[in-house]
């Protein structure tokens, strides 16, 4: 059972006049009465009408969802959020779905994933084949698919968001989420959602192709931090296909033509020598971040046993025997199980 009351429901806002009223009654009607709408600056009346809904309103002190975002969070102190578009294209009713895996401990971090029941007109063709791709590069750069990294609507422990390292202000906090999360081993799920076609008067602030390019940008730069090989070393076969280029261009001018270009060969031996040396240094960068990612499941690990091994307030003495059946875990100085 979703116990609704450690839930704040979070809806970022920018004009949303014609839609944010419904989402805020339906939030409520169906249990959630802790909602805050961090609004843009909005000039359609939005605000008012969410006050008026019976929701709690903050104008964020930036500019863009991810700013929104990360302000909002802060002044939160319920242990879950539930994030949320107002523009009425997700069902509150299916908030709970969003919420249990979190409560029963299963996941940190919940996407619910638009595609499993998208209804017509919900999404253009373009946008859908710009998010097929986005995703599909998303699980070739970052090793996990996650099936709709773009989706509005998520869930999530303010526990494991203070973990992330959040730095988009735009759009780009989706994808952000979904890669932190990769990067830090929080615990993902995805659960089918409905996803509806924005009602009528309401327009989206999304510019697909401006939006979509500064996206695969976002999914690129940081890779840097997440697959280093891939980030280095896709530069670095840039560079050396370059090079390989030029070094055909020089040998064919002076075999076939009989020109001797000794700039372009050296050009050609500098690109080389360039992309080799990317190429090693992505590899040193994966070993290394390997061995910070497991280092860091080993503090968990060591983390949750210490929690368990701490007496509640009322609990047996030292020396007091436990239940049978009952584990007892034993960590020496060095951090290993005894």
């Amino acid at each position: 059972m979703v116990d609704r009351d450690e839930v704040c429901v979070l809806i970022p806002t920018y004009n949303e006049a014609a839609a944010i009223g419904e989402v805020i009654e339906r939030f409520l009607a169906v249990g959630y009465e802790n909602v805050l709408v961090i609004d843009g600056g909005s000039t359609d009346g939005t605000r008012d009408i969410a006050e008026e809904a019976g929701a709690h309103v903050v104008v964020q002190s930036g500019e863009g969802k991810g700013q929104a975002v990360r302000e909002a969070v802060d002044m939160i102190d319920a242990p879950y959020v539930l994030m949320v578009d107002g523009d009425a294209t997700y069902r509150p009713e299916q908030a709970d779905r969003m919420i249990e895996p979190l409560q029963e401990g299963t996941a940190e971090h919940v996407i619910g994933d638009r595609f499993a029941d998208m209804q017509d007109g919900a999404m253009t063709r373009l946008n859908q084949v710009g998010n097929r791709i986005i995703n599909r590069v998303f699980s070739v750069v970052h090793g996990r698919d996650l099936q709709d990294i773009l989706s509005g609507y998520r869930a999530f422990t303010t526990d494991s968001f203070g973990r992330l390292s959040l730095s988009a202000d735009g759009f780009g906090i989706e994808t952000e989420l979904a890669v932190e999360c990769v990067r830090h081993d929080i615990k993902t799920a995805v659960v089918p959602i409905t996803y509806e076609s924005r009602p009528e008067g309401s327009e989206t602030n999304l510019r697909p192709f401006r939006d979509g390019g500064n996206i695969l940008l976002t999914l690129y730069r940081l890779a840097k931090k997440n697959n280093p090989i891939f980030y280095f070393g896709s530069i670095g076969v840039l560079s050396g296909l370059i090079g390989v280029g030029l070094a055909v261009f020089v040998l064919y001018s002076w075999i076939v033509v009989g020109i001797s270009r000794e700039v372009i060969a050296l050009a050609s031996g500098v690109a080389l020598l360039f992309g080799l040396q990317l190429v090693m240094f992505g590899v040193l960068s994966d070993l290394i971040v390997t061995a910070n990612r497991q280092q860091r499941r080993q503090f968990q690990r060591i983390e949750r046993r210490l929690d368990r091994l701490e007496p509640d307030d009322g609990a047996e003495p030292s020396g007091t025997a436990r239940p049978p059946g009952e584990e007892t875990v034993a960590v020496s100085e060095d951090g290993t199980e005894d």
